[in-house]
């Protein structure tokens, strides 16, 4: 199961948010109304995701770079009744993964998460056969084995 860290500074967001991630199958290990204070969360618990509303981001940009520094493989998706192509490009440059817009829509809402979590495994998976690809042949000219 994944796990899940919510950051907004509204509390009916964050209830909305993490019903519809308890009710998609996700584990919402935190729930918080600031970057600083989930910093914790993250440091616990090591999710998998953090959903974090734009205006978090916006005030707290090097938190979403710590975020990104510390936890590279966590899949930030920012939150936010509008995005335009301005804050995509900016949110995208800090390492933003996923975009959950307002109001919550369930359906919407996990469709998106799992596209971006399949898109990243295909990554994954498409690394690791290029690495796989790139090792070197074996004595007598034949590849090495796997």
């Amino acid at each position: 199961m994944l796990k899940a860290v919510i950051i907004d500074p509204s509390a009916v967001a964050r209830g909305l948010l993490n019903t519809v991630l308890l009710d998609g199958g996700y584990d919402v290990v935190g729930a918080t109304h600031t970057c600083a204070s989930a910093m914790v969360q993250l440091i616990k618990h090591h999710p998998h995701i953090v959903c974090v509303a734009r205006e978090q981001i916006e005030k707290e940009d090097e938190a979403i770079r710590e975020i990104r520094t510390n936890w590279p493989k966590t899949l930030i998706f920012m939150v936010s009744s509008e995005l335009d192509a301005a804050t995509i490009q900016a949110a995208h440059a800090m390492g933003v993964s996923g975009f959950i817009v307002k109001p919550f829509k369930a359906d919407t809402v996990l469709n998106t998460i799992r596209n971006v979590v399949i898109a990243m495994v295909k990554r994954q998976r498409a690394a690791m056969e290029k690495a796989a690809g790139d090792t070197p042949p074996a004595e007598g000219g034949e590849p090495a084995a796997s």
